[in-house]
């Protein structure tokens, strides 16, 4: 499935967006970039709530967010209603992210996480299906 998807980052994942979104709409995703658009400093919480807020009301099917360690992003887009994102340093945790937790925005560590590896989640991530069953009692108690 080529899903819609928003990303954003701050400035120091700025040149990790850039050559992820090349390499996403070369695969034949449609993005939407909430931003930031250049190497000056920026206050990373704006971007994952916008990319968050574009997910939670379905404006795309998933969302990107990436910043220095993932760990800011990742907290910012999960303050928004209906929002699952997951910090993936691997493959094997964006797998797992996607099939037992359904989530729906990945937060990825540009300091962290060398781009190679951050390609190969990426794509985990994306067409890795959720699961399902049991997995989706679990998410019920998180959307309370």
């Amino acid at each position: 499935m080529k899903y819609k998807i928003a990303i954003g980052c701050d400035h120091a994942a700025f040149k990790e967006k850039e050559n992820l979104k090349l390499y996403l709409i070369k695969k034949g995703y449609d993005l939407f970039d909430v931003g930031t658009n250049s190497l000056d400093s920026v206050d990373y919480p704006s971007y994952g709530h916008k990319v968050g807020t574009m997910v939670a009301n379905n404006k795309v099917n998933k969302g990107i967010v990436i910043c220095g360690s993932g760990i800011g992003m990742s907290i910012a887009a999960n303050k928004v209603k209906g929002v699952r994102a997951a910090l993936c340093n691997t493959s094997v945790y964006a797998e797992m992210s996607r099939k037992h937790n359904d989530a729906n925005v990945l937060a990825l560590g540009a300091r962290m996480t060398d781009y190679n590896i951050i390609l190969e989640i990426v794509d985990t991530w994306l067409n890795t299906e959720f699961e399902g069953g049991r997995h989706q009692e679990r998410i019920n108690l998180i959307e309370i």
